[in-house]
């Protein structure tokens, strides 16, 4: 029996916002918001776990973040259904970007990690 890698049948879309309310150039505070979507194409359930972040500022600055969950939940996603969840990041620079992955449990306990493609951050007009 063919046994597919999980990992593959797990898409992550992700759209990012400038929050200009919440942020002040003069201070070097830039806040982006970030929504993302998981959707588990798997024939089974899988469960969110932890995630691990890499953030990288316009100065070259890089920031490892890891935790339990998003959000303060470890979701469940059903086979062929998605979670969609939004947070947000504070970066020195007007430009930056991120990427990462989740770790990931199926039903039957197998553990794998999801990767989160890397995604640019940039206030509006910051990039030419």
């Amino acid at each position: 029996m063919d046994h597919l890698d999980p990992s593959t049948l797990i898409k992550i879309e992700i759209s990012t916002r400038f929050l200009p309310n919440q942020s002040d150039a003069e201070s070097h505070r830039f806040v982006f918001s970030y929504e993302i979507t998981i959707t588990n194409d798997n024939s089974q359930a899988v469960k969110l776990l932890s995630r691990r972040w890499v953030v990288t500022d316009g100065n070259e600055h890089v920031q490892e973040i890891e935790g339990e969950g998003v959000v303060g939940e470890q979701p469940v996603i059903p086979a062929h259904d998605s979670y969609k969840y939004t947070s947000g990041t504070v970066l020195a620079t007007r430009v930056g970007s991120m990427f990462g992955h989740y770790t990931m449990e199926t039903a039957e306990g197998e553990r794998f990690n999801a990767p989160i493609p890397a995604f640019t951050l940039a206030q509006p007009n910051a990039l030419h």
